[in-house]
């Protein structure tokens, strides 16, 4: 049986801390390092620059990549390790060819293959056609004429990249795959799983989910933050997998942050849509994994289990849903409330003038009762507002602009952005499926050689998740104390098109029956403020001591057109934490002597 291999990450997104590849390759052994480049909030903010030029999509590939690995190449070459990246985004061809490019001048002996298959923005008429790409979860057909999608992406499965890695590849770039993908094609490669190898693959899919956000697995985007002594620069992950499936999270020795149960926990409770997690490759069953601190940043995750992988993928669709535009406004000391109301009514009033089809204002926190300096006695407030075309959204805040000597006493913008009136793209993101079989699914080989990757050969239609019925009946727990939530729970927040994920969960043992008995999805919705319209899931997931929450049409559209300050909800989960709730005294003493943030 061969070791584990050791797979280390240097990116969660575009704009990831650009020294991380130097790291990942030159520091502690490792047998493959991968970077994820493909977020789906990320892949709208691109999308916005092919709005007038549509032809830009085909030859966008992530550039600095290139400035990344070109100084490494002759590490990697010399340390035999292999890479594997979404990078290629939109044009993984010309990634391929750029990096071959620099591998030639260098004189190396590197190989580099690239997997297509994922866009289906020129195909997307005729599958619309035949009755695909329907939303994945109402099923309906896309709102938007296909010849105006800016871009359709599937998110293909692993085994391209195992493929090219089977053919002795060094270098492997993809465009769009699942992230889980940049894990579980490596880790089959390594230990020669088969299709069928349901479970290994599901541990490995687990693994992925770890350590594909980067530093977010060693203590960045973490709950409990002030419990890791150097958390001001988190190194970044490294996932062990072993031929069984099980796995050890752990980071380099030298590198900041921590790797615990609860850092690694965040993870596992980030963006999941329930009990069974849909991949291309597998059908991964979160509620069956269990996790062990093995030692110092090193923590065991053993008992993943996975069933047959769906019959579709998901497909990523972009386009544009109008204009967007905002401005800064600073209500200051006395009477914000009446200032804040003052802004508003003017607001509405130059709406009759320069009609939008929203307006929202965010009113961010409340002045110091004796504000030491200015900024204790400052509410930043947004003015967000959306409309069909560019002039209207510019016209609308450069008037808002222009009341600037009639409006609030100390009326001020932020000069350092300047007069913010100029309107930006609104990109819509529209989750659509499609047939794992119609999928063109290939990898290009070095030596021009192209091979197609067959689906998974045992798939199952998705019937929905298991009942999210609890586990544990209400029950009294007094006495009580009035607390904020934090003080008992962790929480990590995400997104997933329109809908919100927010994983609960309590690092203390004894704690977990008071949290599965209180945090209903009633409670939740009254302690964050949901809309009716927002439908709460509520999972359990008593293996971590957690329950995951889907808040469906919590940004609608869909995060990345969503007019909110906080776009997709990463705070969401602090905002949890800072609520009073009642708690039992026994458990909030209990967590103060265990440390708890």
């Amino acid at each position: 049986m061969a070791r584990p291999i050791r797979i280390a990450n240097f990116a969660g997104a575009i704009g990831d801390r650009f020294s991380a590849f130097e790291e990942a390759v030159r520091g502690e052994p490792v047998d493959v390092v991968m970077g994820d480049a493909m977020a789906e909030i990320t892949m709208s903010m691109i999308v916005a620059g092919f709005v007038d030029n549509a032809d830009a999509r085909r030859g966008f590939y992530w550039e600095p990549f290139l400035r990344q690995l070109r100084p490494q190449l002759a590490t990697v070459a010399e340390r035999k390790i292999k890479v594997v990246t979404n990078a290629g985004i939109y044009h993984p061809a010309g990634l391929a060819e750029a990096i071959r490019q620099d591998i030639a001048d260098q004189g190396l002996d590197l190989s580099v293959a690239y997997v297509t298959g994922d866009d289906l923005t020129d195909t997307a008429k005729d599958l619309v056609a035949q009755g695909q790409l329907a939303h994945l979860e109402t099923g309906a057909a896309p709102t938007v004429d296909p010849d105006d999608f800016l871009a359709a992406n599937a998110y293909l499965g692993g085994w391209g990249i195992k493929t090219a890695l089977d053919e002795g590849t060094d270098i492997v770039i993809t465009g769009r795959v699942a992230d889980a993908s940049l894990v579980t094609g490596p880790a089959a490669w390594w230990h020669g799983w088969a299709r069928d190898d349901l479970d290994r693959i599901a541990g490995a899919t687990a693994a992925a989910h770890v350590i594909e956000c980067g530093p977010q697995a060693t203590g960045g985007n973490f709950a409990g933050f002030t419990s890791i002594a150097d958390n001001t620069r988190p190194g970044f992950p490294i996932a062990e997998v072993a031929d069984d499936g099980s796995f050890v999270i752990t980071k380099r020795a030298a590198d900041g942050g921590a790797v615990t149960v609860d850092t690694v926990t965040a993870q596992l409770m980030y963006e999941i849509q329930g009990p069974r997690y849909l991949n291309p490759d597998v059908t991964w069953h979160t509620d069956a994994i269990e996790l062990t601190q093995q030692g110092p940043d090193r923590v065991l995750v053993t008992g993943a289990k996975g069933s047959a992988a769906s019959e579709t993928t998901k497909v990523g669709i972009n386009f544009q849903r109008g204009y967007r535009g905002a401005m800064w406004l600073f209500p200051t000391g006395l009477d914000v409330d009446a200032k804040v109301d003052m802004l508003k009514a003017q607001a509405e009033q130059v709406r009759q003038d320069r009609p939008v089809d929203e307006l929202h204002f965010f009113v961010c926190g409340r002045p110091a009762a004796d504000p030491r300096d200015q900024w204790q006695a400052t509410v930043a407030t947004q003015v967000v507002v959306a409309a069909p075309t560019q002039r209207a959204v510019t016209a609308f805040l450069a008037q808002l602009g222009s009341y600037a000597l009639s409006s609030i006493p100390g009326f001020y913008v932020d000069m350092n952005q300047g007069w913010s009136t100029n309107a930006q793209p609104r990109i819509d993101y529209w989750p659509g499926l499609i047939r794992q079989a119609d999928l063109a699914h290939q990898v290009h080989l070095p030596d021009g050689r192209v091979l197609d990757i067959a689906p998974p050969p045992v798939m199952a239609p998705f019937t929905g998740q298991p009942s999210g019925a609890s586990t544990v009946p209400p029950t009294s727990f007094e006495p009580t104390v009035t607390v904020p939530f934090g003080r008992i729970g962790y929480a990590r927040a995400g997104d997933k098109g329109a809908n919100a994920n927010l994983g609960v969960w309590t690092p203390h043992e004894a704690a977990w029956p008071w949290l599965a008995a209180y945090l209903t999805a009633d409670r939740l919705r009254e302690l964050l403020g949901c809309a009716d319209s927002v439908a709460i899931e509520r999972y359990e997931l008593p293996n971590l001591r957690g329950i995951s929450f889907v808040l469906r049409d919590y940004f609608p559209p869909s995060g990345s057109a969503h007019l909110g300050l906080d776009q997709i909800g990463k705070s969401l989960g602090e905002f949890l934490r800072a609520r009073h709730v009642e708690a039992p005294v026994e458990l909030v003493h209990a967590s103060d002597r265990m440390g708890t943030s």
